[in-house]
């Protein structure tokens, strides 16, 4: 008997039934990248399956983001074949690929410190070595609940027990390491070549605080030495650029105890945050925007008219005000719908554009709280743009244009992602198909390269995402466009069109920062705390030689703060070295260095942070060129 496939370069091949995706696998080392697991009618799948007769087959490498997923999961059952045979009484959690690496949760007898991540990687170097094979076991509900009960491991046969009744049961064992797992892996621990692990941290069992506290073990991996000590290199860079760290060290915010979740901004961070709010409203009233802010706290029935109150609830907070329930504000959506609703539109008004710096609070677990990154309070800079049906296109086509000029503003590259229908969603099948088509065709109409991200969309409507990258390539999710169908259906918005008759407007919710505190620190990180001139919270440093030339010192300080210049006089009795390392430190852009010399001649000896000396400048043009700068937003 034989079976026929089709190959990724179209050639049909007939192969005795039987052959494996291993046996194809053999006959293409001789490409110049390791393959790692193949895709059968585009269904992930391991080397050393059987291939099924009819079926089109293709290849995937670690640079495939199906083959890296693939690669460092099987990295991830090594870390706990590892770990349980240094540890046998440990308890297995989950332990998926993740972007860049991957982790392990387990709950051990006694708890570890980092200090024992080396033995773990010692012993993970041995498990490599073997070169044992990694085989995928199918098994029955009742086979697998016996296996696991045996195996003393309570959390698999709570997920087990969740699995639907249809679904097939697979684990993959290693030697003497099993574990419950869908695959697909590599077909053997050798092919696991370069690997470190990077971190440990406490993790909720799936993430709820009323479930034990684990230990999860994060590491990475990739396919050679080279690539991986190149990634480390990044983490290390990363990890100086920690807006945490600096956030600190250049006194831009603070977090407390008292307040887990909502994060302080010092002058030095508001001053940068200002800078940022200043830009949004210049930009917004040029392309057409109004800006409106609605009340913090609203009626239950609002939130239950919205949709939130069903789908949104878990993450909101409420009080009690007057006997009657009141919710914090999640979203600002619902408030920009009421101030649409408060008067009556005729089809002349629209598009009618809403913008809005709102403060909004949502409901995050402790255990997910990371600095400015994700906070349990923080302003949007949401927009709702109301319009007739004809003109989404076109208004769609607008925002991206915005986000684009912002983007560029910073530095930043970025990829699209398009986000379908969730399963928990309100309105129509017929209504979201319409809403996608939409978006889809702006995005074709403008040749903008975009991934499709099935089932990620908001529970009123489809998006896209706009994924910034920053200067160490890491991806950071900001800008979002949402169509929405619904919320006009919801609250009974509408306007009066030339036929004289009531119609339903459609609605854009988009923001462009996204998160002011998450911008924030995607820019700390970005820029290293050496913000651009325009956003530095101290622009220009005066720093006086000796105490003879401090009138004239303070004479240049006033110059520049009269020309609305962020300036500091540095007059301490120190030694002129000593303050320009401190204010490299403190990373201001500029430093003017004046001595006895500049004192004579008027001028004044400038000093750029990443260029150190420019020479002597008369006062007056380095003003004039500095405030070109500003105006400018130079990178």
């Amino acid at each position: 008997m034989q079976i026929k496939v089709k190959l990724e370069d179209g050639k049909e091949v007939v192969y005795p039934r039987g052959t494996t995706c291993m046996d194809l696998y053999r006959e293409k080392t001789t490409r110049d990248k390791e393959l790692l697991a193949v895709l059968v009618d585009g269904q992930e799948c391991d080397l050393n399956a059987p291939l099924p007769d009819n079926s089109n087959i293709a290849f995937v490498d670690f640079d495939s983001s199906q083959g890296a997923r693939i690669y460092r999961h099987s990295a991830s059952h090594v870390l706990a074949h590892a770990v349980k045979r240094l540890y046998p009484g440990v308890k297995l959690g989950i332990g998926p690929a993740i972007e860049n690496g991957f982790y392990y949760d387990f709950e051990f007898e006694q708890p570890i410190s980092s200090d024992d991540l080396k033995s773990i990687e010692k012993e993970m170097k041995k498990i490599v070595k073997e070169k044992l094979p990694i085989r995928r076991r199918e098994i029955t509900r009742e086979e697998a609940v016996q296996l696991f009960k045996e195996k003393g491991e309570p959390y698999k046969l709570e997920l087990i027990a969740e699995l639907p009744e249809d679904q097939i049961i697979s684990c993959y064992e290693q030697g003497d390491f099993i574990d419950l797992c869908t695959g697909p892996h590599l077909p053997h621990t050798g092919m696991v070549k370069a690997f470190k692990l990077t971190g440990l941290a406490g993790a909720y069992w799936r993430g709820d605080e009323g479930n034990p506290m684990l230990q999860r073990i994060y590491g990475t991996a990739f396919p050679t030495k080279e690539r991986l000590e190149e990634y480390l290199h990044m983490l290390e860079e990363a990890r100086k650029r920690d807006h945490r760290k600096l956030g600190r060290e250049l006194e831009l915010f603070s977090l407390h105890e008292e307040a887990p979740g909502f994060p302080f901004l010092h002058n030095n961070g508001n001053i940068v945050w200002q800078e940022l709010t200043d830009f949004w409203r210049r930009e917004h009233r040029r392309a057409g925007y109004e800006e409106i802010k609605t009340p913090l706290i609203m009626n239950r029935s609002l939130w239950e008219q919205s949709g939130h109150w069903d789908h949104f609830r878990e993450n909101m907070y409420f009080t009690n005000i007057d006997e009657q329930d009141y919710a914090v504000k999640p979203m600002n959506c619902p408030g920009a719908m009421l101030v649409f609703r408060s008067k009556m539109h005729s089809y002349r008004d629209l598009p009618r554009r809403i913008a809005e710096m709102g403060v909004v609070h949502r409901h995050e677990l402790s255990g997910t709280l990371q600095g400015l990154l994700r906070v349990r309070s923080f302003t949007q800079d949401d927009a709702h743009i109301f319009m007739l049906p004809e003109q989404v296109e076109e208004e769609v086509g607008g925002v991206i244009d915005l986000m684009d000029r912002f983007y560029r503003v910073f530095g930043f590259s970025y990829r699209v992602e398009l986000s379908t229908r969730p399963d928990k969603a309100m309105g129509t099948r017929e209504m979201w198909d319409k809403a996608t088509s939409i978006l889809e065709q702006v995005l074709e109409s403008r040749n903008i390269t975009y991934r499709l991200n099935e089932g990620d969309g908001a529970f009123y409507g489809p998006k896209i995402d706009f994924h910034l990258e920053d200067c160490m390539g890491r991806s950071w999710q900001c800008g979002t466009i949402q169509l929405d169908f619904q919320m006009p259906e919801k609250f009974d918005l509408t306007y009066v069109g030339e036929d004289g008759e009531k119609h339903r407007p459609a609605v854009i919710h988009r923001v462009i920062y996204g998160a002011m505190e998450r911008l924030l620190a995607l820019l700390i990180e970005h820029y290293g705390g050496a913000f651009p001139v325009w956003l530095a919270p101290v622009q220009v440093c005066v720093i006086p030689v000796t105490e003879r030339s401090h009138d004239y010192a303070q004479k240049i300080y006033s110059q520049l703060s009269d020309e609305f210049i962020r300036v500091t006089l540095d007059d301490r009795n120190e030694k002129v070295g000593y303050k320009i390392r401190e204010a490299q430190v403190k990373k201001i852009p500029y430093m003017l260095i004046v001595g006895d010399r500049e004192v004579e001649s008027g001028q004044v000896a400038v000093r750029r942070r990443d260029q150190g000396d420019l020479g002597a400048e008369d006062p007056a043009v380095f003003i004039r060129q500095l405030k070109t700068e500003i105006n400018e937003k130079s990178i």
